[in-house]
């Protein structure tokens, strides 16, 4: 067993990767422990309360988990470019009876005090951050908690300032990974690289132990990771249809659907960019979107939370993997098995 296996107290080296907006539930996080892995319960997009009673739920359950955060590392958006983006998608609105056009830039910083704070006065097993790196000062708390600390990054550069950060691990992220990318750097272009690759570049570069994420659909993916030198994978995609998933039905019928046949690199639903299955609303809008997070993402939420619950797919964001076709209708436990069959 690795060594970071070992530190995490699992027997699988597939972890079950937190989805923020719903994917990931109590109940995800749980069925991974029960399978001899571990997941993440995702702290993105919910109050520091709601988070709290997710992790209660957890905690009754007695089994190791996780809780990832968005580090603040805000795109500010010009008012004009804001305006004139919300201008432009008000024709989709209109269908919905929302108004788009007259909203102001919102930039919060996703109740990061508050969560800080919490997972620090109830310390979890491990704490992972994504989007941005905390101040090491944030790192040493948790760590004086109890706590392990997980850092996800998209690039050589990025592991180095995460060591200097004091991580104890990284998550490597590729780019065909579903969801937004974990990027220290969303205003410029997502560098396309193999997982396998971009693995072995980080494991030449830093000494700490890495979990490879982004585009794993096979047991193969999963050994090809291991190889370059990850000691652990993790996926997201391939839970979402799983009986214990909280995507919406919309969005895992979609991933079955053959009519969405790729994905693509978008920031035209949050300003971010984050890889979805290639839709009405992208093919429209990504031109015109323009840098800006989390503004761009409170203007287009409405309008996402409608058109899911009208089961309107072309205008929902649909996050997805380059491996979504292996997402199947199963038990958490039964995916993360067959991950690792032959291993």
């Amino acid at each position: 067993m690795s060594r970071l296996l070992s530190d995490l107290g699992v027997e699988l080296p597939v972890l079950a990767a937190p989805m923020a907006g719903g994917g990931t539930t109590p109940d995800l996080v749980v069925a991974a422990a029960r399978a001899g892995s571990m997941g993440f319960l995702a702290a993105g997009y919910k109050s520091a309360q709601l988070l709290a009673e997710q992790m209660r739920t957890v905690r009754e359950q007695d089994v190791l988990y996780g809780v990832n955060v968005f580090a603040p590392n805000p795109v500010p958006v010009s008012f004009d470019a804001y305006s004139r983006y919300a201008r432009t998608v008000q024709a989709e609105a209109d269908r919905y009876g929302l108004r788009l056009s007259d909203s102001v830039p919102k930039e919060d910083d996703d109740d990061w005090s508050a969560k800080v704070d919490l997972l620090a006065e109830s310390p979890v097993p491990w704490v992972s951050f994504t989007f941005g790196i905390p101040d090491s000062t944030v790192v040493r708390a948790l760590r004086r908690a109890g706590s392990r600390v997980l850092q996800s990054v998209t690039t050589v550069e990025e592991a180095r300032l995460a060591v200097e950060a004091g991580a104890d691990a990284l998550v490597v992220q590729g780019p065909a990974a579903g969801g937004h990318s974990a990027t220290l750097t969303p205003d410029r272009p997502i560098v396309p690289v193999s997982l396998p690759d971009l693995v072995a570049q980080i494991h030449g570069a830093v000494t700490l132990p890495l979990v490879a994420a982004g585009g794993i659909g096979t047991s193969a993916d999963v050994a090809a990771a291991l190889q370059a030198g990850a000691e652990a994978t993790m996926v997201g995609t391939l839970l979402l249809r799983t009986d214990e998933s909280g995507a919406s039905a919309p969005h895992q019928r979609a991933l079955a659907d053959p009519s969405f046949d790729t994905t693509v690199l978008t920031r035209a639903f949050t300003g971010r960019p984050a890889r979805g299955l290639r839709n009405a609303f992208i093919d429209r809008y990504e031109s015109s979107a323009p840098a800006g997070y989390p503004a761009v993402h409170h203007l287009t939420a409405p309008l996402r939370k409608a058109a899911a619950e009208a089961g309107d797919q072309d205008l929902m964001h649909l996050w997805a993997g380059t491996a979504y076709r292996g997402a199947e209708q199963e038990p958490t436990e039964r995916t993360l098995r067959r991950l690792t069959g032959g291993l």
